[in-house]
């Protein structure tokens, strides 16, 4: 199974609170529908983060794949979707200037808490009707 990158992915968590309040912050967010989504637990997932020398059971790391094919991580994956989707959200990408250690030290942090901050989900929540056509997997 591949997937075409005719629009950036984002692969996350699926049962994360965190996570999936980011997915519903893009989701309401993104007028154009250039993102599509796939739970980090999902065989699509797994499949293409392998082509990247990566785990899809890193479940403390969100990933984008950009519709160029580039797979970026961490603050950098979150940066890139805050530019996609415009003002105001793109000039909390300013902190992109930031070396990557940086910004993934405070990603890092973040991470390590969702859980417990956010909670955690039994299952990945189903998408809505209109929703359902952007998510993989």
């Amino acid at each position: 199974m591949t997937v075409e990158t005719a629009g950036p992915i984002l692969f996350f968590d699926g049962v994360c609170g965190l996570c999936d309040h980011f997915v519903q912050f893009v989701l309401r967010r993104d007028r154009a529908a250039r993102f599509r989504f796939a739970a980090l637990q999902s065989a699509i997932a797994g499949e293409t983060l392998a082509r990247f020398g990566r785990s899809a059971a890193d479940l403390d790391t969100i990933y984008v794949l950009t519709g160029d094919g580039r797979l970026l991580r961490k603050a950098r994956a979150i940066f890139f979707v805050l530019r996609q989707l415009g003002l105001p959200w793109s000039l909390v990408a300013i902190f992109g200037v930031l070396p990557t250690f940086v910004v993934d030290w405070f990603y890092d942090r973040v991470a390590r808490r969702r859980y417990r901050i956010w909670g955690r989900r039994d299952a990945c929540r189903l998408p809505s009707a209109d929703e359902r056509a952007r998510f993989l997997g």
